[in-house]
């Protein structure tokens, strides 16, 4: 197809010239998002996984420049980038978009507060830079579709280092040729395998995908050459992760309407309530709803899980043993809401799942319904999950949830996201400096910010 040896700069030069903060829709969300994930940060930032980060970069030294969030401490950048975009997804508690099918901000961010560190750049220089890397991470995923997921890789990390390389080479204010240069050397550090949800690993990859975007910033400025294309052809990134021959639908997902709307707030960016996969959001509701009902766990005779195809891809533990691997679980989301216990972060720790919970499991079966036909407004695209529960009378309670509370279709308040914010805060004395910095950040420093961090 003409064009694609230079699909790679096509797209740099899309990212450069594009001015997102203009779009009032879209500030609000990246105003939004940022709230956010520094709330996710913080709640994980006493994870074991952290500590032993921290220990694990103590040993390697560095330039301390950037801070870590909730650490009293600074590090490098890239071991910023790493701790930091760990410490956003440790709980699974921070934002997912539908068309990346993974975790944006706790790439994006991390990588653009490291390189942010240690130089003058606005508020709103950082928010354009942000809003571009979610663009770039939806389009890639939309380019992607189901493929590479299904395939086994986590869409976090190998769409997120290359879309925060983009993100960062904009906030620095690069030239095509460099942004080219920066994204080769990202692309081929792009991996990260769904076989690791429910460990510790997971959560490394929005670190690592983090660090990687950071590490191919600063090759290009000291002159390290890699392709510069490494979007394009069978033996480019895309080939390689995705269909095999880039085809028309690829192009346009990537190329086609820049500026005309926002991925980060059409279709839009999920805010969660609770510390779990987002593949369960859906049923955690209709299970809440169902809870509401006070049914007697002992007269349960069985309870059927009913998704459509492939919408359980992400909850890979059926049979989970602790908490963490009930983060991956639509089962254990289920035992807890109706056994009438809340979705708090100690009911996600590495630590034995309660005996009541396993025997509740025990009872249920995952279906998959190809025929069904959910809301019109399902959030993603087709997506519900049923919970049906049969008791041993013969009665039947049923629920189904096609836009679950959080996603874009019933989201949460402004209100609702600073209370998240304000349960993880670590120092109390800016419980409403960090909030009222933001909603104004396009207007300041980002150094006003960072101060507070």
């Amino acid at each position: 197809m003409e064009g694609l040896t230079v699909f790679t700069e096509m797209l740099a030069a899309e990212v450069l010239k594009t001015t997102p903060t203009k779009n009032k829709a879209a500030l609000r969300e990246a105003k939004r998002g940022i709230l956010d994930y520094l709330a996710s940060a913080l709640a994980g930032r006493e994870d074991a996984g952290v500590l032993k980060l921290l220990h694990a970069i103590e040993a390697e030294g560095g330039h301390p420049v950037a801070a870590l969030m909730g650490q009293n401490k600074r590090a490098n950048r890239r071991q910023a980038a790493l701790v930091n975009g760990f410490m956003g997804h440790a709980l699974d508690y921070d934002d997912v978009h539908s068309d990346v099918r993974g975790h944006p901000s706790s790439v994006i961010l991390p990588a653009l507060f490291a390189l942010a560190a240690g130089r003058e750049i606005s508020g709103k220089q950082f928010l354009d830079a942000y809003i571009i890397g979610v663009e770039v991470m939806a389009r890639l995923g939309q380019a992607f579709g189901t493929i590479s997921y299904l395939q086994g890789w986590h869409n976090t990390s190998l769409l997120g280092g290359v879309a925060a390389t983009f993100a960062g080479a904009r906030l620095l204010g690069f030239t095509v040729a460099e942004t080219q240069n920066a994204v080769g050397i990202a692309a081929s550090q792009a991996a990260g395998l769904r076989v690791q949800f429910g460990t510790e690993m997971k959560p490394l990859h929005a670190g690592l995908a983090a660090q990687q975007a950071v590490q191919s910033i600063e090759l290009t400025q000291q002159g390290f050459l890699g392709s510069a294309a490494a979007l394009d052809t069978t033996s480019g990134y895309l080939a390689a992760y995705g269909e095999k021959e880039i085809s028309e639908a690829t192009r346009k997902a990537l190329l086609e309407n820049w500026g005309d709307s926002w991925r980060i707030a059409t279709p839009g960016l999920w805010f969660k309530r609770f510390p779990f996969c987002s593949a369960a959001l859906h049923g955690a509701d209709a299970a809440r709803q169902l809870a509401k009902l006070q049914l007697p766990v002992e007269n349960i005779a069985n309870i059927a899980i009913i998704f459509p195809p492939d919408g359980d891809a992400a909850l890979i533990h059926k049979h989970p043993v602790t908490g963490e691997q009930g983060r991956f679980s639509i089962e254990y989301v289920v035992a807890l809401a109706l056994l009438g216990q809340a979705y708090t972060l100690e009911k996600f720790e590495a630590k034995a799942i309660s005996d009541q919970a396993q025997q509740l499991m025990k009872v249920m079966s995952r279906k998959y319904d190809v025929h069904h036909l959910p809301d019109s407004q399902a959030i993603p695209k087709g997506r519900f999950t049923i919970i049906r529960i049969a008791m041993a009378d013969g009665t039947v309670h049923t629920r189904e949830v096609s836009v679950p509370i959080g996603s874009p279709g019933m989201p949460l308040t402004d209100a609702e996201l600073e209370a998240k914010w304000q349960d993880a805060a670590p120092d109390k004395n800016n419980l409403e400096k960090v909030p009222a910095t933001i909603r104004v950040l396009e207007k300041s420093s980002l150094n006003d910010l960072m101060a507070l961090l």
